[in-house]
């Protein structure tokens, strides 16, 4: 699986992004917000599995050890609360993964692991929004994400990694039969799988029936 770091306010692992500052792609499909804690201080560079996660931000995902299980609802849990985490965050952390194609390469899958700060908040404009923000403004005007290309951005006022989405242009017909063609591929269904093991840390607005729509 093709995974996009980004390590250093930089995306690396693309192949057609020479600066790494912006990445014009296609979002082809994502999975539903997800949660991750783990215990001590938090290393993105860590290869080790979060002691306690959620698949739906709810309940501790099944395959959870009862001993690292740290509530019975993610809503009642101390590491939900703001504070909890450094930084004043949650010591939970939110994530959400998306597929993407290049703009250049419609058939290569990548993984986007997007965190909280970038899925959550309000826009500042239209091309300042987060994640949510992004599908709504895009639902809005009748628009489907595979549809477009998205311009993804960093906030240059933040150290720490966090995105922008906006819209660049509509793809053209031919590009549509390709991008259609990747939404429930397997690359694409195995880059929004639910995975805690360490290369893929980390949903969604975004939900797929026929061919890629996004929900309210």
């Amino acid at each position: 699986m093709r995974r996009v770091s980004l390590q250093g306010n930089k995306f690396t692992g693309l192949d057609h992004q020479p600066d790494g500052t912006v990445a014009d792609v296609v979002i082809v499909n994502a999975a539903a917000v997800s949660r991750s804690y783990y215990k001590g201080s938090y290393d993105p560079n860590a290869r080790r599995l979060p002691t306690c996660w959620s698949k739906d931000t709810q309940r501790p995902a099944p395959e959870v050890p009862d001993n690292q299980k740290q509530s019975a609802r993610c809503m009642d849990c101390t590491h939900n609360i703001r504070g909890s985490g450094e930084g004043g965050g949650r010591a939970c952390r939110f994530g959400q993964r998306l597929a993407i194609v290049e703009e250049r390469a419609l058939k290569t899958v990548y993984q986007l692991q997007v965190p909280a700060s970038s899925i959550f908040g309000k826009a500042a404009g239209k091309s300042s929004m987060p994640l949510q923000a992004y599908a709504k403004f895009l639902s809005g005007h009748g628009t489907p994400s595979a549809a477009v290309v998205t311009r993804i951005s960093f906030d240059v006022a933040n150290v720490v990694p966090k995105l922008f989405f906006y819209p660049q242009r509509p793809l053209e017909e031919q590009e549509l039969i390709l991008v259609r063609e990747m939404v429930d591929s397997d690359e694409t269904l195995e880059a929004i799988a639910f995975d805690v093991t360490p290369h893929n840390r980390g949903g969604s607005p975004f939900t797929v029936t026929e061919g890629f729509t996004i929900a309210n």
